[in-house]
């Protein structure tokens, strides 16, 4: 697998938010599994979060060098996940990437928000009575929902934030190689190093920008913002426009300018216009 972020900017929380963040100094499926299932009913529309298991913490902080996770484990546990997301209603899967941190084994778990919330979760995954409940997420804690949480989770459910939403016109062939390829390497993401060895798709499902199955896979709305040449093609005004009046707004002259293109390239150059030019 891979992430499409960099563990030490995880690990610093200069990418990801620490409320999106848990560590766990050691595989503990009730608690991990409760996380999970917060994260992906992402009750605030963070976008999910991550667990990073063989990681001690102190005030919601990594204490580094992590603990780490024995090597003849890692396959144990991965099989444990895999059989726990099962019994989670509905079922649901996040993305686990073994990964060698300062010389220990660490586990990473990355939890998009579910496209099928709300999801519940055993309390108890080793009792034989399952007793079901909805977990969210405050500030950096994981709770179990309260009645009015689980009424704003199933108002929720028929609202998907609308960058996770599918691009309907759209291919997966609408997504440039090349952007995606750009964009790692900004964020130096883990997945850089192998982006020209994994297939097109597969690079996509595990960047969370496409949906869909085998045969009817398409393109997220975040993933044409981003890695389409075009995104104002298949998403209308989907631009920045700037204009700048001479004193006040209520002057006749003033200048336009608009700038297309991907989102986030739209950003950097209107702060490139900005400093350099007004």
């Amino acid at each position: 697998m891979g992430l499409p972020i960099n563990i030490e900017q995880l690990f610093n929380g200069t990418t990801i938010e620490w409320e999106r963040i848990e560590f766990k100094n050691g595989w503990n499926p009730n608690e991990i599994m409760h996380t999970i299932s917060a994260f992906a009913n992402d009750i605030n529309n963070w976008g999910g979060g991550y667990i990073v298991v063989g990681v001690d913490e102190f005030n919601g902080k990594p204490i580094l060098p992590p603990k780490g996770v024995e090597a003849d484990r890692i396959d144990k546990i991965q099989k444990e996940l895999l059989n726990y997301c099962h019994l989670l209603k509905p079922v649901y899967f996040p993305i686990l990437e073994p990964l060698i941190y300062k010389g220990r084994h660490i586990l990473v778990i990355w939890v998009p928000g579910g496209q099928n919330r709300p999801y519940e979760c055993p309390k108890d995954f080793y009792g034989k009575h399952k007793d079901y409940k909805y977990y969210v997420r405050h500030f950096s804690n994981t709770i179990e929902a309260k009645d009015t949480e689980r009424r704003e989770l199933y108002n929720l459910a028929g609202n998907i934030p609308y960058d996770d939403r599918v691009c309907y016109n759209a291919e997966i062939s609408d997504l440039k190689s090349n952007l995606i390829r750009e964009y790692l390497g900004s964020v130096k993401s883990d997945l850089y190093d192998r982006v020209n060895d994994i297939p097109k798709e597969l690079l996509c499902r595990q960047m969370n920008i496409i949906e869909g199955s085998q045969e009817y896979i398409k393109p997220k709305n975040i993933g044409i913002l981003m890695f389409s040449d075009n995104p104002q093609k298949f998403i209308p005004m989907s631009q920045i426009e700037l204009v700048n009046f001479e004193n006040t707004s209520a002057d006749d002259i003033f200048i336009e300018k608009t700038f297309i293109g991907p989102i986030h390239e739209q950003i950097i150059d209107i702060l490139r216009y900005i400093n350099t030019q007004l």
